[in-house]
């Protein structure tokens, strides 16, 4: 609601600028930091006193005295040198707020296409915590678009032809010595994705202990991108095992996707091909016939004040004639653009839990009713900030084939690591020096099979929060227990993971990730279960009278006796809990504008807060002035409303109990 305002607001004061004084100015708009100075104030006084060659409070009176009158703007008044501020009716917002539509907006068909690509787990082993970081961003940045009314497609990278996978059949092949078959056979077996996590550590000893070894991946990653032989019928079977397997996983978080683009149908469809000619005629890549490089197909990458810039220049096709992964993901950012004149066939490949169809790329025998991929307006890349070197490179890509508009418009949303507490490795079993334990945080390592896999960590807080739920109600069914429990969980690692900033290393903990107290995922929803609880009292009070015999249960409140609640001073303390409710679009706004999912976690936890202190100063089921407890009521259902729609977009879901 407040940022509906806040347009009305800025859309009539830029209007009245031009009729006025003709001048055209962006009219910034900031919350005071106490009520008693107004909702908002404007400084656009000081710059239309630079236009004008007048002094700018005097300017801010005129204006105050002769602005419209606008919807919602109870008045205007001067402060300080010159800045305009306005005082809403509170009545009229708190009304509005209370009737908004929560609902997101429906994009037209043919409205301007987003494309998230997030997760992007490579297909080799099974996920681990920071893959989670990468996939609760991505979903979560999806859900505050989606909200916003944009049309959003959400596609997770397969990159099922790259070194990794090609370790893991190196793996099966020279280390364990199985066939095909054999593999097969195991690929049927649960945490598939668990046994290749372990073959995926030992592999990088083995490389270690002879580095001649090497040449068995190389011949291996040649194999599996010319698509035949035992090493590509392999990497096929790997590779799509564990995609199922990371699609569970994710699932556990409420991670959905609209589509899997391959890198093998990439290479097959010759992707890489129509880009690489492109990039051959318009002279940004040249072939390097001496150095290290030799034989080498290069970008050069300009000089080093440049944002791309580097010291020399980046390989896209090796000597051997394989690419390199930033050569295929310039052709799979051209497609994802529609600047390529080939397109994928695609295949049905999984349904979600809510019904959601997963499409997967093919190279050939594409089902007919397959929706349209890709060609979008805008695309956001999810991958940690340690691959900035590289999306520059894909950026620069575009630019030297004369697309700078795309470019400008192809987004690296980057984000920092996830580590562990001390107290969390230690708890996990890993042995820590005590220099380690008095570090902020513990890295892990994937290849190296230190890494904290996601499903041991989502089980390991199911548990913990299974505990508590058992403790607390014990009597509950089984099943509501673990459904609970779940619910809990999920919401303690996404909150955890969404209330950094993009840019801050997460230092996961276990203890505090799951505690019911401070900004946590597990105290928001208390917030919302208290709301919840009080609603159900209340509805069976009212069931008990003869009034409200027939099951009515509406609550019954005027204008005017909202604005006598309101009224400052004393309707202060309710005014301000009114005004943050009602401000969610606000955050939501300012998430995505900023591309930070944390600005909208920070107001669920402001909410809660501001919340659990209105329930314990005002004991609503026993308030014996009927007026007053209907406001109360409505007051309560707004947070409760806001705060719901909040921890959704956050992707978390408040259970019945706690």
């Amino acid at each position: 609601m407040y940022q509906v305002l806040e347009n009305r607001v800025r859309e009539t004061l830029e209007r009245f600028l031009r009729e006025r004084y003709g001048v055209s100015v962006h009219v910034a708009i900031s919350r005071p930091p106490k009520t008693e100075l107004g909702e908002m104030a404007t400084p656009v006084c000081f710059e239309l006193a630079r236009l004008l060659r007048r002094p700018p409070r005097p300017l801010a009176e005129e204006m105050a005295s002769l602005l419209p009158s606008i919807p919602g703007i109870e008045r205007w008044t001067v402060a300080g040198g010159g800045y305009l501020n306005a005082y809403l009716d509170r009545a009229a917002f708190f009304r509005e707020a209370a009737l908004a539509e929560t609902a997101a907006p429906s994009p037209a068909p043919d409205a301007p296409k987003i494309i998230v690509e997030h997760t992007n787990i490579n297909p080799n082993k099974a996920a681990h915590i920071g893959h989670l970081r990468n996939a609760v961003l991505g979903d979560t940045f999806v859900r505050l678009l989606r909200h916003t009314g944009h049309r959003v497609e959400v596609q997770n990278y397969i990159d099922n032809t790259g070194v990794q996978v090609a370790d893991v059949v190196v793996g099966f092949l020279h280390l364990e010595k199985k066939p095909v078959e054999d593999v097969r056979q195991l690929a049927t077996q649960p945490k598939f994705d668990f046994y290749c996590w372990d073959l995926y550590a030992r592999v990088t000893q083995f490389f270690e202990e002879d580095p001649a070894r090497i040449e068995l991946r190389n011949q291996a990653l040649k194999a599996i991108e010319e698509g035949h032989g035992t090493e590509a019928e392999l990497a096929e079977l790997i590779a799509t095992t564990i995609v199922r397997c990371h699609l569970r996983t994710m699932e556990r978080l409420g991670v959905e996707y609209d589509l899997l683009p391959r890198e093998s149908e990439i290479l097959r469809l010759k992707f890489w091909d129509a880009a690489f000619a492109l990039l051959k005629q318009r002279g940004a890549v040249v072939y390097a016939t001496s150095g290290k490089n030799a034989g080498c197909w290069v970008m050069p990458l300009g000089d080093a004040d440049e944002p791309t810039a580097a010291p020399e220049a980046k390989i896209l096709v090796r000597s051997n004639g394989t690419v390199t992964y930033v050569g295929k993901d310039i052709a799979y950012q051209l497609w994802k653009f529609g600047l390529l004149d080939r397109d994928f066939a695609y295949r049905r490949f999984h349904t979600h839990p809510s019904g959601h169809t997963v499409w997967v790329t093919a190279s050939e025998a594409g089902e007919p009713d397959a929706p349209c991929f890709g060609r979008a307006d805008q695309v956001f890349n999810v991958i940690d900030s340690r691959q900035s070197y590289l999306q520059n490179i894909v950026v620069a890509g575009l630019r030297a084939l004369g697309y700078s508009e795309q470019a400008d418009r192809s987004v690296h949303f980057a984000y920092e690591m996830v580590a562990l507490s001390p107290r969390c490795a230690e708890e996990l079993g890993y042995p820590l020096s005590e220099e380690e334990r008095r570090r902020a945080y513990v890295e892990v390592s994937g290849r190296r099979g230190t890494g904290v896999k996601a499903d041991d960590l989502l089980d390991r807080l199911e548990a913990r929060a299974r505990a508590e739920v058992d403790a607390r109600h014990p009597d509950d069914p089984a099943e509501e227990r673990a459904t609970r429990a779940h619910a809990i969980a999920v919401s303690a690692l996404r909150y955890y993971l969404l209330k950094y900033t993009r840019n801050t290393v997460v230092a996961f903990d276990f203890k505090d990730a799951l505690s019911f107290e401070g900004e946590t995922g597990p105290y928001c929803q208390y917030a919302v279960v208290r709301a919840r609880n009080i609603f159900r009292k209340w509805a069976m009070q009212q069931m008990e009278t003869s009034e409200a015999a027939d099951g009515s249960l509406e609550i019954s409140l005027t204008p005017e006796q909202a604005a006598r609640f309101l009224a400052p001073p004393e309707g202060n303390e309710f005014w301000e809990l009114v005004l943050l409710a009602g401000s969610l679009d606000a955050a939501v706004h300012a998430a995505v504008t900023a591309q930070e999912p944390a600005f909208v976690a920070k107001y669920a936890f402001q909410l809660a807060q501001a919340f659990n202190n209105f329930y314990h100063r005002h004991h609503i089921l026993t308030e014996a002035d009927a007026t007053r407890q209907a406001f109360l009521l409505m007051l309560t259902s707004l947070v409760m409303q806001q705060l719901e729609v909040a921890l959704a977009l956050l992707g978390i879901e408040a259970p019945e109990k706690m």
